[in-house]
C-alpha cells in the first residue's frame, strides 16, 4: 500500500475496505475469492468475504498478512477467530467480515448456498494471481 493509501483506508467505504482486503488476499495467492454483498440481508455487516487456503499454514499466513497489511493502514480487526485450527479463520473488520477456509470446511458450511440471496460482486478487476 502506498503511503496516501494507508491514510484514506481509515476512512474508506465498506466497498473500498472490501477491494483493499480482496488485493491483499490475492497478493497472497488465496484461492477461490468472492466478495458477497449482504447489506439487504443482515445487520452484522455489508461484505462477506470468502476464500480458500491450501493448508493450515497458508490459512494462517493470510489472515497474518491481512491484519498486518491493514494494520499499517491503521485499521484493524475487532475480532479474529480461529487462528489456533486454522480451518476456518474469521477478521471482523465491522463493515467487512472475512472468512478464510481450508477447501474441505468450505465445502462443509457452503456460505455462499446459506448467503444465496446475496449479491455477489465481481472482483476480476482487482484479481492478478490466476
Amino acid at each position: 500500500m502506498e503511503e496516501n493509501k494507508k491514510i484514506s483506508l481509515k476512512n474508506a467505504s465498506p466497498k473500498q475496505l472490501a477491494e483493499e482486503i480482496i488485493r491483499v488476499l490475492d497478493a497472497k495467492k488465496a484461492g477461490g475469492l468472492k466478495l458477497l454483498h449482504v447489506t439487504d440481508h443482515t445487520v452484522i455487516a455489508d461484505y462477506f468475504i470468502i476464500c480458500t487456503g491450501t493448508s493450515n499454514t497458508q490459512i494462517r499466513a493470510l489472515a497474518n498478512e491481512l491484519e498486518f497489511k491493514l494494520g499499517e493502514a491503521g485499521v484493524y480487526p475487532g475480532h479474529i477467530e480461529g487462528l489456533d485450527d486454522a480451518t476456518w479463520v474469521l477478521l471482523d473488520y465491522a463493515s467487512v467480515i472475512v472468512h478464510v477456509f481450508n477447501g474441505e470446511t468450505r465445502r462443509f458450511y457452503n456460505l455462499e448456498k446459506l448467503w444465496s440471496d446475496a449479491s455477489e460482486i465481481d472482483i476480476s478487476g482487482l484479481l492478478t494471481q490466476n
